[in-house]
């Protein structure tokens, strides 16, 4: 029977917020077994593009890359956010290593072809290497993915942190019995975005069908459940999306098929 394996993405305010991401790492280092982290920071970089008079374009929950916000991706995602995260880790006592998806080639993929948007230098995944992720975590490494990825030709390119989660998953699913669980600032899918109560417990392909139909399930919600969904159809034994102080994977939605 393959052992347990917990991948954790956390984005969203939960990065922006030192206290909750306080919680979020304990939560994460109290997780037994291997695991790994993937973590967004799509928030810290808008704020620090406009810092720096960078204008920040969002299509469908998916942020436009030209080259000066690639610029800006890099530093926060591979740099600030990841170093930071892995920093932390330590200090709690998880021997952590920060990835791109250009480290040991880890993801590789390609420049998203323009069709109604350009979406500028975002890469759309071709492969996520879990030969080699499972040699770190077996070594004892808990790996720390950024939300970068790249093309093989020299070229990185900015990746949503949910698809590397997922992409993640799927590849490992394949030595593992993987859990994922998306983390961020609310309790789970909520049915009314103005009530934090109205989690929607369960979610199949049909409601999810139906919840974009009807405007529910909207912006940033929108990648993250078509890669839950993506991952579930891969071989991934359970997707859960949760606050992030509730890690465990007993609170938020489940993805069912």
């Amino acid at each position: 029977m393959p052992l347990p394996l917990t991948i954790i993405k956390v984005g969203g305010a939960v990065v922006e917020d030192e206290a909750r991401l306080n919680e979020l790492l304990d939560g994460f280092c109290a997780i037994s077994g291997r695991k790994v982290l993937v973590h967004g920071g799509g928030r810290r970089a808008t704020a620090i593009a406009s810092r720096l008079g960078i204008e920040s374009t969002m299509v469908g929950g998916r942020r436009v890359t030209d080259r000066y916000m690639l610029e800006v991706v890099t530093m926060v995602y591979g740099g600030l956010v990841n170093k930071n995260i892995v920093a932390q880790l330590q200090a709690r006592g998880t021997d952590a290593l920060g990835l791109t998806g250009a480290d040991i080639d880890v993801i590789r993929s390609h420049k998203r072809p323009v069709k109604d948007v350009d979406y500028g230098f975002v890469g759309d995944v071709e492969r996520a290497d879990g030969d080699k992720l499972t040699t770190l975590i077996e070594a004892g490494i808990t790996p720390v993915m950024a939300p970068l990825t790249h093309d093989g030709h020299g070229m990185l390119l900015n990746t949503n942190a949910d698809t590397i989660a997922a992409e993640t998953a799927k590849a490992l699913a394949k030595r593992y019995d993987v859990t994922l669980v998306y983390c961020f600032e609310k309790k789970g899918v909520l049915a009314n975005p103005d009530d934090e109560d109205s989690v929607i417990p369960l979610i199949t392909r049909a409601d999810f069908a139906r919840l974009v139909a009807d405007g529910t399930v909207a912006g940033g919600m929108l990648p993250k459940l078509e890669n839950a969904f993506n991952a579930i159809s891969a071989g991934v034994s359970r997707v859960n999306i949760t606050l992030a102080t509730a890690i465990d994977g007993r609170h938020g939605t489940v993805i069912v098929p």
